[in-house]
Formats: structure tokens, sequence, C-alpha cells
């Protein structure tokens, strides 16, 4: 399994990053959606996709969007992992494309029970 982490914060992609390792998930990053879309051409092999709503260059809800064009990236998981906490806006990024969705801040526990949601791991 190899997951990306979309983040414009270093230690958000760090402290992600170092979950999805502790689970035996092999991780790379990008630090906005645009980054993000590069790094999935470069990476075919990308199971799973964790992108943070707000960025600069291309925010995530433009990246799902994106991605889901694609119809290479049809099994593609992605979970938006955010501040952006409102109804409304949850509605859009699973509209969009989302099969999950994760408000920051979040816990190790809270993120591990997502990915078994998405059959990513077992928890």
């Amino acid at each position: 399994m190899r997951a990306l982490v979309i983040d414009d914060s270093r230690a958000i992609r760090a402290i992600i990053g170092g979950i999805l390792r502790e689970i035996g998930i092999s991780v790379i990053s990008a630090g906005n959606g645009q980054e993000g879309l590069e790094q999935l051409e470069r990476n075919p092999d990308v199971d799973l996709v964790l992108v943070d709503w707000n960025m600069p260059v291309m925010n995530g809800l433009d990246f799902i969007l994106a991605v889901r064009r694609q119809r290479a990236y049809d099994a593609l998981r992605i979970m938006m992992v955010t501040t952006e906490t409102e109804h409304e806006q949850v509605l859009r990024a699973l509209d969009a494309g989302a099969n999950e969705y994760v408000m920051k801040p979040f816990t190790k526990d809270v993120l591990v029970a997502k990915l078994s949601l998405l059959d990513v791991f077992e928890a």
C-alpha cells in the first residue's frame, strides 16, 4: 500500500506520514494540489491520497475534482483531512469525489479508524 499526503504544512505531512508508516503504508508527499497531481503521474502505484483543503497553488477540492475527471484514478481512495468543519464543506468534498473526511485536529485513533473504513487498514 502506498499513500500520497498533500498538505502545505510540513508538520502535518510529517504527522500523517508517521502514522501511515507505523501501520505499514509507504508514503510520498506534496505541498499543494498541483504537486500532488505531478506526484500521481510519477507514482502510478499510489492507492490512497490524504489531502488538505486549504493550500496555495491548487487547493484540495480542486485536486479531487481534477483527479476524478481522469478514469485512470477511479479506484484511488481519497481522504480529505482539513480544518473545514461546516457540514456543507463536508458534503462538497464528498460530492467532488472524496471517499472519507477527517477534521483537524485529529488523533491517530481517528485517522486509523477512517482508514479502516476505506479498507486500507484493519483497526
